[in-house]
């Protein structure tokens, strides 16, 4: 379980190492358009470094989905926005208003509650079905 936890941490720390990557190497362009854009994007280390975090991002979000509910594993993705709006802070010094803070705050509510009431909802499921073979069915309406 404990690898579980670490992969449900590296899906929105490597979402946050993607924008990071992305943002240097969209400073590095130089307006150019079309394909000399595309050439130069594809010769920037950052972009390449995006590209390579969002690939492994993948495969373990597909890990991820393999052994979670989705209803579980997707609200770990909210995570993200809070750890991009700390780096724009910390590493490129954008400001952070009041707002946000509060929109962080309420975003890991959000997060922690719906996989809360994920989990309640599964444990409510397997005293159902339990419940619902112990029942009889004659297959008419009553």
């Amino acid at each position: 379980m404990m690898s579980m936890r670490l992969s449900w941490l590296a899906v929105p720390v490597l979402n946050t190492l993607y924008q990071f990557f992305i943002k240097h190497g969209a400073a590095q362009l130089d307006g150019a358009a079309g394909a000399d854009w595309l050439w130069q994007a594809l010769a920037s280390h950052w972009i390449l470094a995006a590209i390579a975090a969002e690939i492994a991002c993948f495969f373990i979000w597909m890990n991820v989905l393999a052994e979670l509910d989705l209803s579980r594993a997707f609200p770990l993705s909210g995570i993200s926005y809070v750890l991009i709006i700390a780096t724009g802070w910390f590493v490129f010094g954008e400001p952070i208003v009041g707002l946000q803070v509060v929109g962080s705050g309420l975003i890991l509510t959000g997060v922690w509650l719906i996989a809360s009431a994920a989990g309640e909802a599964s444990r409510q499921d397997g005293w159902d079905t339990k419940h619902n073979s112990l029942r009889v069915d004659t297959g008419k309406d009553r």
